[in-house]
């Protein structure tokens, strides 16, 4: 499955180096007069190399070994003056380095900032975080490996200048020597860029991806445990982990071959020097050159390369890739691969199916649910009732895949339930309603990001939230969950399920703070939509309106119609009497009442009434339910 994707891959790695050469061009052509300012305050570093080794060489020379101490400490005077100006230099060359940062910085989050509302107007559901880490974080570090890739080249060229013009002035055989292994380390060395380039961009991408995984799954903490997808978010993350662990490893072993470079460049020449030395010393090199060679080679060379290296390792290709993330076109939003894993839809198969499935909390525990056996046809509305604490809502959980049977079999659409189909199989929705700090808009099309206006006007008409949206005022204002009463809360929720249009909507008590008008308004849109509804009754209207009714009363249940179950169950019949018979007024064609419900989508307070023989008696406490 990988190898249709290497091919691109590698083009891209390769034309890193070239888009972000192309860009750079101009930028330093614009900026041509800071760039020969910078040179001329590095020219006192030039000087300084080159009177190092130089006034050394003539110290031993023409002073002391000619035996005139006063010309040679003379001439080691000169050289460590040198030192002086090269110094106060800093200042200049610092001045001149800001001209070229700060406007590279500036430029890159003009680009990002350019870019990000171009994308988010084009494709308004496929924006992401990118152009904020590159706003802050990614324009940072151009700007930090920018300025350190600068100072160290610019010290790396005058240095080397300097030390190869005083090594032709004491003798030009020397560079017999010592350019060799320079050659062939700045060679291998020059080799590992590209290969380092794109290890790093593996690392950088693979530490990326963990992070917004990490991040997302953290902030969605509540959804992924009622979404049941806890060990996919689990073999995710592991794979995120092991790619960004395979990425560092293989970083670390270009990694060794640079070592191997740096060592070449800085440690080989002056040991070919000392070896060298008896073969030149017969061929007319004085001691003093010899040692100002050395001088050379371990107080100006070694150390320049050593630093060029150690920058282009670890913050060059850094910033290669960074750049590259600044002049590459910005990836296409990644496909959800979720839908294509997902089980295929068959047409005569149950949407959820429960095989002698069995559920207890401990292993000592009596079972809730006790070889129970059911299915859910698509398009069926299926009300499940209860006395409190008889398993209504470990039921819920199950069918939607929070819980885990202890025996048994559940089956989505056929097929094992698994956590990957999670969220393209069911929405489970409690009594208690998630909303987020947020537009109203972004609240409803939490779990359908691509939801148009025109989905949410016909969700709005369809469960009856144009109270709470003329209150709010219009889409996108924001919504404070403290400011909402629980009903609103609940009818928030509730368009968020609908816009999500699952084959299997779960509602555990989801309407329980609504009145019957808005509760019915509610369950008869679910109940229009393809896919199958199981909703968790605390009404006794809510019951009569499903297909069938599931009686619990722990592991024992009855299934059937309402006016099979009053024939056949004695708890119905007695649910059935606690309810009140008269709590949703109908015409005289059978319909209910659409009275609208109240602004705040709250139950009425009032004590409502219910028959039961010939007397009244108050509604039940909710415990009974």
């Amino acid at each position: 499955m990988k190898a249709p994707h290497t091919a691109p891959r590698t083009a891209r790695r390769n034309g890193a180096l070239t888009r972000v050469t192309r860009d750079a061009r101009p930028f330093l052509r614009a900026r041509t007069g800071t760039v020969l300012r910078l040179a001329g305050w590095s020219l006192l570093e030039f000087v300084q190399t080159f009177l190092g080794g130089f006034g050394v060489a003539r110290a031993l020379d023409h002073g002391f070994l000619a035996g005139r101490p006063l010309t040679g400490l003379l001439w080691l005077a000169v050289a460590a003056v040198a030192v002086l100006p090269a110094q106060l230099a800093t200042r200049g060359v610092f001045g001149r380095l800001a001209d070229l940062v700060e406007p590279l910085r500036d430029g890159l989050v003009r680009r990002a900032v350019s870019r990000a509302l171009s994308g988010a107007l084009a494709h308004p559901a496929g924006t992401t975080a990118r152009s904020l880490s590159q706003v802050t974080h990614q324009s940072e570090i151009a700007r930090d490996g920018w300025a350190g890739l600068v100072l160290t080249l610019r010290s790396f060229v005058f240095t080397v200048a300097g030390a190869v013009a005083g090594l032709l002035a004491l003798e030009p055989r020397l560079l017999l020597i010592v350019l060799p292994p320079l050659i062939l380390g700045a060679a291998l060395f020059l080799a590992t860029l590209l290969p380092m380039a794109a290890r790093q961009r593996d690392y950088l991408t693979a530490d990326e991806a963990y992070a917004a995984h990490a991040g997302k799954a953290a902030a969605d903490l509540r959804d992924l445990a009622a979404a049941g997808a806890a060990d996919r978010t689990v073999a995710e993350s592991r794979d995120l982990a092991e790619d960004q662990v395979r990425a560092a490893r293989s970083l670390a072993r270009w990694s060794g071959v640079r070592v191997v470079a740096l060592a070449v460049c800085g440690r080989f020449p002056p040991l070919l020097l000392l070896l060298g030395a008896p073969w030149l010393l017969r061929n007319g090199l004085t001691p003093g050159a010899l040692v100002g060679a050395l001088t050379y080679l371990t107080q100006a060379l070694a150390p320049a390369v050593q630093a060029l290296m150690t920058m282009l390792s670890t913050v060059g290709g850094r910033l290669l890739v960074v750049l590259d993330r600044f002049t590459d076109a910005p990836p296409p939003p990644a496909e959800d691969e979720s839908d294509s894993q997902g089980p295929p839809p068959r047409d005569h198969a149950p949407v959820v199916e429960l095989r002698a499935v069995t559920f207890a909390y401990g292993p000592a525990a009596h079972p809730v649910l006790d070889r129970l056996s059911l299915s859910v046809a698509p398009g069926e509305h299926l009300a499940v009732v209860g006395p409190s604490g008889s398993g209504k809502s470990t039921l819920a959980a199950v069918l939607a895949g929070v819980e885990a049977p202890t025996g048994g079999t559940v089956l989505w659409h056929g097929r094992p339930v698994r956590g990957a189909d999670a969220t393209s199989v069911r929405v489970l929705l409690p009594q208690h309603a998630y909303v987020f700090t947020g537009s109203l808009r972004d609240n409803l099309r939490y779990l359908r990001p691509d939801a148009s206006d025109r989905s949410i006007a016909a969700m709005i008409d369809a469960l009856g939230l144009d109270p709470l949206l003329s209150r709010l005022g219009s889409l996108d204002a924001t919504l404070e969950p403290d400011r909402l009463s629980q009903g609103e809360r609940q009818l928030v929720a509730l368009g968020r399920a609908y816009l999500a249009a699952p084959p299997l909507t779960v509602l555990d008590e989801a309407t329980s703070r609504l009145d019957p008008a808005a509760e019915t308004r509610a369950e008869r849109a679910f109940a229009a939509l393809p896919g199958a509804l199981v909703v968790v009754a605390h009404r006794l209207s809510s019951a009569r309106r499903a297909d069938r009714i599931l009686v619990m009363d722990g592991p024992r249940t009855r299934c059937g119609t309402s006016a099979e179950l009053l024939r056949t169950s004695a708890l119905y019949r007695d649910l059935a009497g606690l309810w009140e018979p008269d709590e949703e007024p109908r015409r005289e064609n059978g319909e209910p009442d659409q009275e609208p419900h109240r602004e705040n989508g709250e139950p009425d307070q009032e004590p409502h009434k219910s028959g039961r023989g010939n007397g009244l008696i108050s509604t039940p406490p909710p415990s009974l339910f």
